[in-house]
């Protein structure tokens, strides 16, 4: 080759060597996630199951990756199903991962502004976020509102007598919603279901109505110029109905509790704790700030705690083995004594593992609630464009076979093996409740609700199928939403346990 050719030639060389030389993982970092072919306009709209999407996407995964996108219409999805992609997340872009999309039963909520759950990730949300952490969901706090659960729990348990006097089938999915509702409603106004003004029809439909919208398909969440599908449909106008409810119930609670004439109960509630901060001018808060965060507590306090009682009775009817074993515990410990309380739960490890094994197979919000990115970032060696709406498939996670033996199996005694792991937000493997910045701040009350009430109906009463049902006819069929629920009621007759 003359002099003239190889200088010619220099600059083709030197791009060759260049891209031959390049970090492939760095190439591809700055790919897009992998997802299904998409159509034109709609995306991938017309094969998303909205009635069970956390299998239907737990299924994708298995094609496309833990790290993979969709187009909702004009949304940009991107879904998380693995433990190591979480705790990356965890480590290095939590703050990118922390905020919430605009999706119109967020936008529609009373006190849009001044809810910590569906806030976006800002300076207000940070200081609401402080008020909670600090004096709504503190361990004394929690520690304050025990003599309300105890007493929940007790009115619970002579109604379950009641039905064991008559050899009648208690209907537990509808028991627990009573207890979990009763329990978080007077620790944050001072009511209970049947109070005067508080009839039971009023609260289910402001604390359960509201449920299935937040979890429910809009269409103009995704094809904003198709909005009037929803108004067809009804589930606009159903929408506007429950949150005007809502706003109109939280407006009463606040003048209730500003009476100087209110009920004893009401001392030392979240509302009440929530003025004296106002009037002590320790946090910039309002009256729509305290609105704003009792709508949060309205829509999140109680439907967890019950869907995850009645699964894990569900599941331990089923396995007969683990029902044997956790009672055994529960007796011994509790000898003579009325009832198990909050301070004999720490000695209580079996059923401690029960509630875990619970939440990793039945996580109330299988999805947890949708984040958005804040900016660009690279996750797992892909490219996610800041304003990606993103799922957290918590569901995929925990029965994930590379983490978990016998994934789909209730197997209590794995938390025993495992202690060091919680349900709590610090371990990606299982995380019911979400982790990190957003993480569920009420976690704690959910806790101590979910192991007190457990602990004593398993304690005090012996369990049955009613006649004519066979182990086999258990099922755990379920209602997707904001909070997955079972599907058929759990029917168990009761009968009372003597030492």
């Amino acid at each position: 080759m003359t002099p003239f050719l190889l200088l010619l030639a220099l600059p083709i060389i030197l791009v060759i060597f260049y891209f031959q030389t390049q970090n492939p993982k760095h190439a591809k970092e700055e790919l897009p996630p992998p997802g299904p072919p998409r159509l034109p306009f709609i995306g991938n709209l017309h094969h998303f199951d909205s009635r069970s999407p956390h299998t239907y996407l737990h299924r994708l995964s298995k094609k496309y990756g833990a790290v993979m996108s969709l187009k909702l219409g004009f949304r940009r999805l991107v879904v998380i199903s693995s433990a190591e992609v979480v705790k990356e997340i965890m480590k290095s872009h939590d703050a990118v991962f922390s905020s919430r999309p605009a999706l119109i039963t967020f936008k529609k909520l009373p006190y849009k502004g001044f809810n910590t759950a569906f806030l976006p990730y800002n300076d207000a949300w940070r200081e609401l976020r402080k008020i909670s952490t600090i004096h709504l969901f503190s361990t004394k706090q929690v520690q304050s509102f025990r003599p309300i659960f105890k007493d929940e729990v007790s009115k619970m348990m002579e109604k379950i007598a009641r039905d064991a006097a008559s050899s009648a089938a208690t209907d537990l999915s509808e028991a627990m919603m009573s207890f979990a509702t009763n329990a978080i409603s007077r620790a944050t106004f001072g009511r209970r279901l049947g109070d005067e003004g508080y009839g039971k029809t009023r609260f289910f439909d402001l604390f359960h109505g509201e449920k299935p919208l937040l979890g429910g398909f809009f269409v103009e969440d995704y094809l904003p110029w198709l909005r009037w599908i929803d108004s067809l449909s009804g589930m606009a106008a159903k929408l506007d109905k429950n949150i005007s409810s809502l706003h109109s119930f939280c407006d009463e609670l606040i003048e209730e509790h500003m009476n100087p004439n209110r009920p004893e109960s009401m001392e030392g509630d979240v509302i009440d704790i929530l003025l004296r901060i106002k009037r002590e001018g320790s946090f910039h808060l309002t009256l729509d700030h305290i609105k704003g965060l009792l709508v949060d507590i309205i829509i999140g306090g109680s439907d967890t705690t019950a869907a995850s009682l009645v699964w894990a009775l569900t599941a331990l009817m089923k396995k007969p083995s683990s029902m044997k074993k956790v009672q055994a515990e529960v007796r011994q410990l509790a000898g003579k004594k009325e009832m198990i309380d909050e301070e004999d739960i720490e000695k209580l490890p079996y059923l401690r593992a029960v509630v875990k094994e619970t939440m990793r197979l039945f996580p109330p919000g299988p999805l947890l609630l949708p984040r958005e990115t804040t900016k660009k970032c690279s996750i797992n060696g892909y490219e996610i464009e800041g304003g990606s709406m993103v799922f957290i498939n918590a569901w995929a996670i925990a029965r994930d076979p590379a983490t978990w033996e016998n994934a789909n199996e209730f197997v209590p005694e794995r938390f025993l093996a495992a202690d060091h792991l919680d349900v709590r937000g610090q371990n990606p493997e299982v995380i019911p409740f979400g982790f990190g910045r957003r993480g569920c701040p009420g976690i704690g009350i959910a806790m101590s609700e979910i192991e007190l009430a457990l602990a004593n109906v398993l304690c005090k009463f012996e369990w049955e199928l009613p006649l004519g049902m066979k182990e086999e006819d258990i099922d755990f069929d379920y209602i997707s939403g904001l909070v997955m629920h079972k599907k058929n009621a759990l029917r168990l007759v009761p009968k009372l346990f003597f030492a």
